[in-house]
């Protein structure tokens, strides 16, 4: 099969929800993930022909698939094809394929669709954009896409943005790369003024690509954008560090309104300065220092606002003080950029200063994100199970002056050298677990051969508990009174755990179960 019916579709005519041109289309998913299933119930009510390619299925999504009328074709040997495509996708003989974020560029069903196929592949972000008209705004018009990304933060920013949003009246809701699939937002019966979308590197990669299928209807046009940082993280999947920020780059594309970049990080700057955007469209910088005018950032411990108001030259407009982060738990550094990127995104759309100011007063990080655990005999048992990569977890490290650190898991291709070097001198003592221990061996036996170090040894999947009961057990002999013992793994989780979420609930049921005096 060579994609000969995809010459055949006007794919400039698939750019609203209400065009009979989706009806009948054949459309492959590959992935059935939670994004996955979306797209295929979506493309489903549209009344276009579905067939799922999926290495795995979740047994209650599989059953919903029949339910809806999709197709499913489970194939295990997918990341190999040693026998060529399932010969049931070539006698769907797809016009389109969407691809769950899942799928990296060098995954050998991919590399079939784009190459011996020749067919358009996008994403589910580019087709919620052509359908973003589904539930219009009072006015008329489609709601609005505010673009949130960068290598750590975007979570936490995307839900201080909605929530500022929220505050100030609008109808206004989280998605994307969060764990709300854009196109279950879009498809909410009630309808949205904007949407603040989290969007993965994976998902970026896919979106305002030119060739087939792809054109002006697809290319998403941002209300406002943000990178918050970057650094090296999923180079499994993009390939190089060069791929990953380009994809990172392509939040700011056709940006209406502002450009959100972080002052700190130059690198998020120059993605600003080379993106094509729309005219009137302006830089709008964050940062943990005194900002100049058109930044948001921090004045002898008051947050402010000096990009939305008319006199930013002489001066600036309160968003809230660090006395007042801290009383809420928001004070560490990190955090309080998150805070201020989301207070610019948020003021782009016209939200009061007051109303940011009130919203803070309430809202509370996520489990698993620098959250205190305990404090007993003057040591704080801190998760940030979160930090999944040496970015993250030199962001928390930041926070604490006395750390036991509890670090390791899969490290998915990067480099811990430069993390460890950089706080050792913060360093009481380190307890190392998971699959790739060996390379966080090595930076600490370059940079800190003196540091107390221990190894959960010998624990695999499946075993989170005995992996976090021995790692508590480690980090409580070397705690002193004003340490933090900091779970900051800088590595993903899923070589002893679920996901990062679990692997923060076993650590603090084995701190818990430590400080009871309970005998694992």
């Amino acid at each position: 099969m060579t994609g000969r019916h995809a010459g055949a579709v006007d794919f400039e005519a698939l750019n609203s929800w209400h065009t009979d041109a989706w009806k009948g289309l054949r459309v492959a998913v590959f992935g059935l993930g939670k994004t996955g299933f979306s797209v295929a119930d979506t493309l489903v009510e549209l009344g276009s022909e579905v067939l799922v390619i999926t290495q795995q299925a979740d047994d209650e999504r599989a059953r919903l698939l029949e339910v809806i009328g999709a197709e499913l074709v489970v194939d295990e040997s997918l990341d190999v094809l040693a026998g060529g495509p399932p010969q049931r996708l070539l006698d769907f003989d797809p016009q389109l394929v969407v691809a769950n974020p899942g799928f990296p560029p060098s995954h050998p069903l991919l590399q079939w669709a784009e190459g011996e196929a020749a067919l358009p592949v996008w994403g589910d972000i580019e087709l919620a954009w052509r359908l973003r008209d589904k539930v219009a705004r009072p006015d008329g018009t489609p709601v609005e896409w505010i673009t949130i990304t960068g290598t750590n933060g975007k979570t936490t920013t995307t839900q201080l943005t909605a929530t500022f949003l929220a505050a100030a009246g609008l109808r206004a809701a989280p998605a994307g790369n969060i764990g709300i699939p854009v196109l279950d937002a879009i498809r909410d019966p009630q309808g949205f003024d904007v949407l603040v979308i989290e969007l993965s590197s994976h998902q970026l990669h896919r979106i305002n690509l030119t060739g087939d299928g792809h054109g002006p209807a697809g290319e998403l046009h941002p209300y406002a954008s943000v990178c918050l940082n970057i650094a090296e993280d999923h180079l499994e999947w993009h390939g190089s560090f060069e791929a990953y920020r380009a994809a990172k780059a392509k939040v700011y594309d056709n940006t209406k309104v502002a450009c959100v970049y972080n002052k700190a990080d130059e690198v998020t700057m120059r993605m600003v300065e080379d993106a094509d955007v729309e005219e009137g469209a302006r830089a709008i910088g964050f940062g943990l220092g005194v900002p100049g005018p058109s930044d948001f950032g921090v004045i002898e411990g008051i947050l402010v606002d000096r990009a939305f108001l008319d006199e930013r030259h002489h001066t600036a407009l309160e968003l809230t003080t660090v006395d007042e982060l801290t009383a809420a738990g928001l004070s560490a550094p990190h955090v309080i950029a998150n805070i201020l990127a989301a207070a610019a995104l948020a003021r782009s759309y016209g939200v009061e200063t007051g109303v940011i100011h009130e919203a803070l007063k309430t809202f509370r990080l996520d489990a698993h994100r620098i959250e205190t655990v305990a404090v007993a005999d003057g040591v704080t048992w801190v998760d940030d199970s979160k930090a999944t990569n040496p970015h993250s977890a030199d962001a928390s490290l930041k926070a604490f002056p006395s750390v036991v650190w509890v670090v390791g898991g899969l490290l998915k291709g990067v480099e811990v050298d430069e993390l460890v070097a950089a706080h050792v001198e913060r360093l009481r003592g380190a307890v190392l677990i998971g699959a790739n221990r060996d390379e966080l061996r090595a930076a600490f036996q370059k940079h800190a051969p003196e540091l107390p170090l221990f190894e959960v040894e010998g624990i695999g999947a499946g075993k989170g508990a005995a992996v976090m009961d021995a790692a508590v057990r480690f980090a409580a002999s070397l705690a002193r009174d004003g340490d933090t013992v900091l779970l900051a793994p800088s590595a993903a989780s899923m070589d002893q755990f679920t996901d990062y979420a679990d692997r923060g609930k076993r650590f603090a049921e084995a701190v818990r179960k430590h400080l009871s005096g309970e005998q694992p």
